[in-house]
């Protein structure tokens, strides 16, 4: 009994709610992002215009579809999205089928309005580029008062006119002055990056031109314009995209009151919104013309350009679209 060893007996207390290890936070944390991601939908479908959410219907339905009959541009709404079935109009209340809301309840003229409201927007993005590109280029701010931006019922108006013992031709010729070329060169440049077709005139001061008896100012200021034309598609631009060339010679003067100021010499390039591109194309009716502004009484010098933006504000500006790396890159890239 004595040489038995004493028995010692240790009792370890366990506490409740030990360690499971970490899989319940991955779990937690999936679960806080799939319902952050819910929300966040939710969000965006509330906040969405009616024609956003038809254009997003219109692709998931049919996303081939979709693409082929509508743009390629996400801001140019030439095109047509994706048709909503057709309806049948009850024959006993007058209505137009053009005005008809169709299931979402957009009506034509809203979508058309919307297209016109973004297409002015595109306009003048494009505006306040050229105006950025004739601030920031040394060769280009020499020649400024030159150039004269507006933004007219029929689209953008470039305007590019003579000046006192610096004209854009030589004397009655289309021959372009080496600076003038230059000017084109750079409008080619910007302007070849949206859509939209253009419109390139020739104007003439009053002054009767001496030579040929069967050469005037209408062949001259039609054959400056159609350089012009060249000298574009030259720098780059797509010679499909343009519209239309043509030559007004003394008819729509700048100067009304002083015929023959220099300033009535002139190239006008109009970017052409798309009511104004159709019209020229004779795709409203046979005979229509376009409601042009260039042939309108130019007495008085356009109003004010809008004010430029620096390129830093120009660039968020433009987020609302997608992103890019400048802002006419982005506009072609959609």
């Amino acid at each position: 009994m004595e040489n038995n060893q004493p028995i010692i007996v240790k009792r370890v207390k366990k506490t409740a709610g030990g360690h499971h290890g970490g899989a319940w936070k991955i779990a937690f944390a999936d679960f806080a992002t799939a319902m952050m991601a819910f929300f966040l939908v939710m969000w965006l479908m509330s906040s969405a215009t009616p024609e956003q959410k038809r254009a997003i219907s219109g692709y998931f339905q049919d996303p081939i579809g979709f693409t082929e009959s509508a743009s390629p541009y996400a801001i140019d709404l030439g095109g047509t999205p994706t048709p909503a079935p057709e309806r049948t109009l009850n024959p006993d209340v007058s209505e137009t089928p053009e005005s008809q809301p169709d299931e979402t309840g957009v009506s034509t003229d809203q979508i058309e309005t919307l297209a016109e409201k973004m297409e002015q927007e595109r306009l003048e993005l494009l505006l306040q580029e050229l105006q950025n590109k004739v601030e920031e280029n040394p060769e280009l701010q020499r020649f400024k008062d030159q150039i004269l931006f507006e933004i007219t019922q029929d689209g953008l108006r470039i305007q590019i006119m003579d000046a006192e013992n610096r004209p854009m031709f030589a004397l009655g010729s289309a021959d372009l002055q080496p600076y003038f070329e230059d000017i084109l060169l750079a409008m080619a440049d910007t302007i070849r990056a949206v859509p939209n077709k253009i419109s390139v005139s020739g104007h003439t001061d009053a002054k009767p031109f001496s030579g040929r008896g069967d050469f005037g100012n209408w062949e001259l200021s039609s054959n400056r314009a159609n350089a012009a034309r060249r000298t574009l598609v030259a720098g780059g631009y797509p010679d499909e995209q343009v519209a239309r060339v043509v030559g007004y010679a003394s008819s729509a003067l700048f100067d009304r009151e002083d015929p023959f100021n220099p300033v009535n010499r002139r190239i006008d390039i109009v970017v052409l919104t798309k009511k104004a591109q159709r019209a020229i194309e004779g795709e409203q009716g046979a005979g229509a013309e376009p409601a042009t502004q260039e042939a309108a009484p130019a007495g008085t010098p356009p109003g004010p350009p809008a004010e430029a933006l620096p390129a830093d504000q120009l660039r968020e500006r433009l987020n609302i679209f997608e992103n890019g790396n400048s802002p006419l890159d982005q506009l072609n890239n959609q």
